[in-house]
């Protein structure tokens, strides 16, 4: 994969995210893909903070758009190189504070294998 390629699916999953797309959103990740993220294990800790496949994927996002319906991202910096994806972007909630958070994705075959989010 391109790093043009990688950043084309970088801008779907922003884009499938904002629209609040889940199935669009989960579309883009392989079946038996790992998510790491710091909200999911404050809010779900006896995931430990990751999740793996479609279905958990699904669930994961259902909830939060369901809870966040104004849950939002905007972009400041995007680095693709081919197989991977660096995204800046800030996390916006209703009734919080804009949010800086950092994604990365790895992705083999057209589709994320792994996507970790780092904020504090």
């Amino acid at each position: 994969m391109s790093a043009a390629e990688s950043e084309r699916l970088a801008r779907s999953w922003l884009d499938a995210f904002n629209r609040h797309d889940v199935p669009a959103l989960v579309a883009l990740y392989a079946e038996g893909a790992t998510h790491t993220s710091p909200k999911l294990r404050a809010l779900h800790p006896e995931t430990g903070g990751l999740l793996v496949g479609h279905a958990a994927l699904t669930r994961w996002w259902t909830d939060a758009l369901q809870r966040l319906p104004g849950l939002r991202y905007e972009l400041v910096a995007l680095t693709a190189a081919p197989g991977r994806v660096f995204l800046e972007y800030l996390r916006h909630a209703p009734g919080e504070p804009p949010l800086p958070v950092a994604e990365a994705f790895d992705v083999e075959n057209g589709r994320i294998v792994r996507s970790r989010v780092y904020h504090g």
